[in-house]
């Protein structure tokens, strides 16, 4: 509706009268609001590629002189023609009413990309780490989002088991950008434009979650969680979607005149048979006694005579001196009174009373309690002469009976009245709560503190706890060691930091891919600008997000030092404790997303760029081919490349010799040439074809 708007004011200063007409048709239409959540989609997003060099035909903004600290001209330029040795583009706005052109200095301009716009993706490795033997890689891609997930869609589709992200929660305090502009409070398409950044990713994410049994994670607070829940009922109608309330600041952050914020929100979507896991429960760990539960009803609606209460739970217990049962008696009929019950030599009869004289039930029927008494699960407890209940009852709930029956608690004695004392062998296990009040959780002491130690004098806002996003994963990979986790919103790397926790605690392969763009912080470009930098230039690149906090932190997690060289001071918390100086035995690598011109590049290199992803769709696992094979064919650990099909039966033969291949790539563009070869192909083998115009086969526009 933003650009009907501009349309609108475009038709004004042309023709007012027309102008005012189309205002007054367009009022009334947009007042006809459907059932649903409704936003504005803001199309088409754009992003600055500082990195790309200017190719004719590009989109492109020229930048404002170095030193500058203004805002630069937003209106998009197209290239018609690049003079190499002045390095002068000639240009022509867009969409302009009148042609307008000028000739720019190629250092003073940006490419920009449109979402609309045909994207001919490509990786380039910018470092590795190496510590986790033949492990699959975890990969960091510093590159916009949506487009990385776009390249992920062939790497990917369908294999991802969870997705964890932490997205901007639009403040309204320069969290974030729409097309190169910070979105402010004052943004009268504020929440539209969120919903519409948020929206494009999510339907391309999907694409990458395993449809049988996966779960999208989202975390996010009370500005933007209501209009969240809906957009994730819209994208997701066949999953089910859960909130969980957590505390991450318990302190509290201070708001003049409001309550003081201290919890967020976490949004769970499951698909296909996802559920969410069991964790273990502190009050009752191995050697714990298993607990029991108060015979008598609690709430007053389970009275005597009420309809909840029922006919057959109130009735005598005859308890006797030494506070043993003898007796389990018969209920009484309401209106009967208790003291009109048979006598007991010796005994009490103990019926469920509360303190006040108010007769209640019992938690069960008496031929149920007389089966599990013989077994002692049944206890009597304090006498209390005084009251009108004399003595304490208690039982074992089905729950603790199982426990015990199944193994997991054992008896290891019994109480002077025959009743089980009985102890859990290991960790009980309970399913979690939406409320979660922890203490690991503590975004303070468990992200920014510890983030602190990771990357000394580094700093990154708001940064998650690492135990908090750990915990919220082991609900649904703990049984999952080889799974794949996404978060294209990953800013200081803790997704990927928590799955390496995961995986020493069980021997998992689990791998993470993190994405994050290099955006330098909005409080440091004003001082960055004043020097005369600008983006692409490498002293403003190495303060960008990716390359001064997702890299080095990820690379401090494995080897246990920081960025200096020095061992990390500190320990590990809470399920896992040991020094952070040991590090992990994991693989990192770490990449950046290039966008390449079709034409513009000879074939060796467009296959250099595409390599990457070859071994990503493979599994990240050992070793990448990273040139065309001069044989015409090649085989790595877990995939095989075929360059020329005259080369297939060698290529074959090799890659049915290969242990853990599981991919073969067959380039050839004639269609039966490459269905003989796949057919040739061992089983579990699983043949793609790629285009011999490599890049072609990951293009993509208007989200295709």
């Amino acid at each position: 509706m933003s650009r009907l708007t501009d349309l609108l004011a475009k038709a004004k200063a042309k023709d007012p009268q027309l102008g005012a007409d189309l205002e007054r048709e367009f009022k009334l239409l947009s007042s006809r609001l459907p059932f649903g959540l409704n936003f504005e989609r803001h199309s088409p997003e754009a992003v600055e590629l500082p990195l790309r060099p200017v190719r004719k035909g590009d989109k492109v903004r020229v930048l404002p002189e170095r030193g500058s600290v203004k805002k630069g001209d937003q209106r998009l330029w197209q290239v018609k023609a690049i003079h190499k040795v002045a390095k002068i583009a000639d240009l022509e706005l867009l969409d302009a009413a009148e042609p307008l052109a000028q000739s720019v200095p190629l250092a003073d301009l940006i490419v920009v990309a449109e979402f609309r716009d045909t994207i001919y993706p490509g990786l380039i490795s910018t470092g590795k780490v190496s510590r986790g033997g033949d492990k699959p890689f975890h990969t960091v891609i510093n590159g916009e989002n949506y487009h990385v997930l776009k390249a992920l869609t062939y790497t990917h589709r369908g294999k991802v088991d969870a997705i964890y992200i932490d997205p901007p929660y639009n403040s309204g305090a320069k969290d974030w950008k729409y097309n190169n502009d910070y979105v402010e409070g004052d943004d009268l398409y504020r929440h539209s434009k969120w919903l519409a950044m948020m929206e494009r990713r999510l339907l391309v994410a999907k694409d990458l979650l395993n449809p049988a049994d996966s779960v999208l994670i989202v975390t996010i607070d009370e500005k933007e969680y209501l209009r969240l829940g809906l957009l994730l009922e819209q994208v997701f109608p066949e999953g089910a979607v859960e909130m969980v309330t957590t505390v991450v600041n318990p302190r509290g952050r201070h708001r003049p005149g409001r309550f003081a914020r201290s919890d967020e929100y976490i949004y769970f979507v499951l698909l296909g048979k996802a559920s969410v896991g069991q964790e273990v429960d502190p009050d009752f760990g191995g050697g714990s006694r298993v607990p029991w539960r108060t015979l008598r009803r609690s709430d007053a609606t389970s009275a005597r005579g009420t309809p909840k209460g029922g006919p057959a739970q109130f009735y005598p217990i005859y308890v006797n001196k030494d506070g043993v049962i003898e007796e389990i008696g018969d209920a009484l009929p309401h209106g009967v009174s208790r003291h009109s019950a048979p006598s007991r030599k010796g005994c009490t009869a103990v019926f469920p009373i509360r303190d006040n004289g108010l007769e209640m039930n019992w938690g069960l029927v008496a031929s149920g309690l007389r089966n599990i008494h013989a077994n002692g699960y049944v206890r009597v407890g304090r006498n209390t002469p005084d009251k009108p209940q004399e003595w304490e009852i208690s039982y074992l709930t089905s729950g603790k009976i199982d426990d015990i029956e199944s193994g997991r608690a054992t008896v290891v004695g019994r109480e002077s009245d025959g009743s089980v004392i009985a102890e859990y062998v290991g960790d009980k296990l309970k399913t979690p709560t939406s409320t979660w009040v922890r203490s690991s959780h503590n975004a303070e002491t468990g992200g920014t503190l510890l983030l602190g130690e990771l990357i000394p004098e580094r700093r990154f806002p708001f940064p998650k706890s690492l135990y908090a996003v750990e915990d919220t994963l082991r609900f649904f990979v703990a049984s999952k060691r080889n799974a794949i986790i996404v978060d294209f919103f990953s800013g200081s790397g803790t997704t990927a930091h928590a799955v390496m926790r995961l995986n020493r605690q069980d021997g998992g392969r689990r791998q993470c891919i993190s994405v994050t763009n290099n955006e330098v912080a909005a409080n440091e470009q004003k001082a960055l600008r004043e020097q005369g930098l600008r983006p692409g230039d490498p002293d403003w690149e190495k303060h960008g997000i990716c390359d001064y906090i997702t890299k080095p932190r990820v690379a401090a997690a494995i080897t246990g030092k920081t960025p200096a060289g020095e061992p990390i001071k500190g320990d590990y918390k809470f399920t896992d404790e040991f020094p952070m100086a040991d590090g992990f035995e994991e693989n990192a690598e770490f990449f950046t997303l290039t966008y390449e011109a079709k034409s513009a590049v000879n074939h060796n290199l467009a296959y250099a760029r595409i390599a990457p992803m070859l071994w990503l769709r493979a599994g990240s696992q050992g070793r990448r081919i990273d040139k065309l094979p001069p044989e015409g064919w090649a085989v790595a650990d877990t995939y095989g490349l075929l360059t020329e099909v005259d080369q297939a039966t060698p290529f074959i033969h090799a890659v049915s010799a290969a242990n853990q291949l599981c991919i073969a790539y067959i380039v050839t563009d004639d269609d039966r040439r490459f269905q003989a070869i796949a057919k040739r192909l061992p089983d579990g083998v699983e043949p793609v074809r790629l285009y011999e115009s490599y890049l072609s086969n990951f293009s993509f526009a208007n989200g295709e």
